[in-house]
Order: structure tokens, then C-alpha cells, then sequence
């Protein structure tokens, strides 16, 4: 049976947990390897038995820990070829770290098959991935892309699991603090998805067979966990679907310390 553990998520680092079996990955690695692994502990889970990272883009609270982590504990590093190449420009990956692009076509390591996806963000090239175990079981991974594309549709339609961006509440954003140019770039198709443009997936995803929803990535300045949970809520209540009877959904952790939302 999959498990997932969002340990951290939203603006100040992304890290999450998965596994099929006694062994288990990361998706990303945005905050230090000290509170990476604390929070592994606090879960109940051991950093000896994560095997790999899949790392969705190179921006700082994606990989803030990679370095440190994937050297001191062995882990293996898969990305994009664009990735990794910013990466090693960046200085991010060590010569003891074991790393190799994944393709379209996916790798399966233990009982997954991991397929990355391209998603449209301002990065050198950043990926999305959708997790098969041994089941079929499907779990997908959406954050950090400023318009759902027909290839991301396809790729995460009929997910059991999916943690979806849900960023920025267009007014907040709107009326905010933020300069301009910053939020023009939020804003755009290279940026990340609003919780009005969540709530619409969310509906279509559900109709396609997805029983459990993580929101993700939320905006410290531009978002409240209560308002993008209500957006949500409320386009999947109005298109006749029943909470906890038709779907689960929940809102991600900034730190996740305490067991929460492990399916």
C-alpha cells in the first residue's frame, strides 16, 4: 500500500514522502537535511530507507537540502536534464552524489514506476511526477506550473492521490503587497495556480476517479489554508460531490511533525 507524508510544503520549502514498501522516496528536498530528517523521525520514518530523490526544479525551496542530504546519506538524485545542468551551474551537486536525468518514459525503482511530466514554470525545466505501485495504485505530484497543460492533465487524470497546487488567492494577490512585475509573474503561465484554478481541477479530478486531494505550495504572503481548503470545498460541494463520502481532501503542512495527512 502507498504511503504519503507531505513533511514540508509552501514558501519557505517543499519535501514529500513516498513509499510502496519498506523502502521509500522524496520528492524534492527544499529545506535543510537536518529538519528533513527530523521530520523524517517525527513521522516515524527512516532516512536509511529512502532510496532516492526526485527533484521537480532547481529553484531554493525545492532542493535548499539536496547537496547536504544525497552526500551524507547516499541517495541517488533524479531529474530533468535541464535540471541537473542547473544544478551543477549552481553548485548544488556534489561529485559524491550519484545523479541521472530521467527520461519521459519513467524508471522503476522497487515496487514504483515513477513517469515524470513536463510543467510550465520559470525554470530550466522542471517536472511533475506520477507514481504507479505495484497495485496500479496512482499518486501524482503538481506544484510549480502556472497553467495545467493538456500534458498534465493526461498524465495525473485518474490519480488515486494527487498533491495540487493550490498557491495564491487571486485577490489577495491582486490587492497585496507584492510589487507588480512580481505578481504579473505569479500571475502568468509560467508562475503557479490559483486556488480558483485548483478548485476547477479538483472537480474534474474527482469525476475522474481521484479519492484524496493534498492542497500544496501555499503562499505565506498570498494565501490562507482555511480560504484555499473553502475555494476548493466549495467547487467540488457545488458539482454534487460529498466530502469524505466521494473524496478526502486536505491542505498540506508548512512543517509536518505530528503524522498528518499519511495515506
Amino acid at each position: 500500500m502507498t504511503r504519503l507524508c507531505p513533511l514540508f510544503s509552501g514558501s519557505s520549502g517543499n519535501s514529500y514522502y513516498l513509499s510502496s514498501g519498506s523502502d521509500g522516496i522524496l520528492i524534492d528536498a527544499g529545506r535543510s537535511c537536518k529538519q528533513i530528517v527530523a521530520a523524517l523521525n517525527d513521522n516515524d520514518i527512516d532516512i536509511n530507507t529512502i532510496r532516492a530523490v526526485f527533484i521537480t526544479h532547481e529553484h531554493t525551496d525545492h532542493i535548499k537540502g539536496l547537496r547536504v542530504l544525497a552526500s551524507k546519506y547516499g541517495l541517488k538524485v533524479y531529474a530533468s536534464p535541464g535540471t541537473i545542468e542547473s544544478l551543477i551551474q549552481k553548485g548544488e551537486l556534489s561529485d559524491k552524489v550519484d545523479i541521472e536525468p530521467i527520461t519521459k518514459d519513467g524508471i522503476e525503482l522497487d515496487s514504483m514506476k515513477i513517469t515524470p511530466f513536463s510543467i510550465s514554470h520559470d525554470c530550466a525545466e522542471g517536472y511533475g511526477y506520477l507514481c504507479v505501485d505495484s497495485s496500479g495504485r496512482k499518486t501524482s505530484f503538481v506544484t510549480d506550473t502556472g497553467v495545467l497543460t493538456e500534458e498534465i492533465k493526461n498524465a495525473v487524470t485518474a490519480s488515486d492521490t494527487i498533491v495540487l497546487e493550490s498557491n495564491h488567492d487571486s485577490g489577495m494577490l491582486k490587492f497585496g503587497p507584492y510589487p507588480f512585475v512580481l505578481k504579473r509573474r505569479i500571475m502568468s503561465e509560467l508562475g503557479h495556480l490559483s486556488n480558483e484554478v485548483c478548485a476547477e481541477e479538483c472537480v474534474r479530478l474527482v469525476s475522474s476517479g481521484t479519492t484524496r486531494i493534498v492542497l500544496a505550495h501555499l503562499s505565506r504572503e498570498n494565501n490562507i489554508p482555511s480560504l484555499a481548503m473553502q475555494t476548493s470545498l466549495g467547487a467540488l460541494t457545488q458539482s454534487g460531490m460529498k466530502q469524505d463520502i466521494d473524496y478526502i481532501l486536505k491542505v498540506a503542512p508548512v512543517e509536518n511533525h505530528e503524522g498528518a495527512i499519511i495515506y
